[in-house]
């Protein structure tokens, strides 16, 4: 092989691999711009307070033990205090005691507290359930679908909604007896 086929084979090998680079290149560029578009053209369901709350329904296991769905639609004309929580979260479990208190006088005054469970097993929710003789709507979210229609982050996290359906306020963390109170005396219907 002469010197001249030599530089011809080097000079084509650099040829590929500034083909091969380019197009490389050319499709991580491609899947940057992707992403980002993707990103920025999410629907993102806005749930701060001022926005309708989501419309959802979930199951869960009633006192007689039979299965029956809970619809955040058929509570319209209720105000609503959405509580998002899970068995293994300490502030989860230290107001569900408030709740239950508070849960029977501001039922008759036209308010629903619906604290949607994020364990993964049923079981584990009615022996808590038990523990605290809790008595208002405990229903299931196992595939975390209400959780990310809320965009909940920290649990517990809770949503007022007036009677209209509109979130009044957002609450990320626990709540003492008076604050709850207070906030379900924001949302009790006229």
């Amino acid at each position: 092989m002469s010197t001249e086929q030599i530089k011809a084979n080097k000079k084509r090998k650099k040829q590929r691999r500034l083909v091969f680079r380019t197009i490389v290149l050319a499709i991580l560029l491609v899947a940057v711009i992707y992403a980002l578009v993707s990103n920025l053209s999410k629907d993102k369901t806005n749930v701060d307070a001022g926005n309708e709350a989501p419309d959802f329904k979930l199951q869960q296991i009633n006192e007689n033990n039979e299965l029956e769905t809970i619809q955040l639609s058929d509570l319209e004309g209720k105000g609503v205090m959405l509580n998002f929580w899970g068995t293994w979260c300490k502030p989860c479990e230290a107001e569900m005691p408030y709740m239950e208190k508070l849960y029977p006088e501001y039922k008759d005054k036209g308010i629903e507290i619906v604290a949607v469970s994020l364990d993964a097993t049923e079981f584990v929710v009615d022996r808590f359930i038990d523990k605290y003789n809790l008595t208002f709507p405990i229903p299931h979210d196992t595939k975390n679908e209400v959780m990310n229609l809320y965009n909940v982050g920290p649990i517990p996290s809770t949503f007022f909604i007036n009677p209209e359906g509109e979130i009044v306020e957002v609450v990320e963390g626990a709540l003492t007896l008076e604050k709850l109170e207070d906030h379900l005396k924001e949302i009790q219907p006229k």
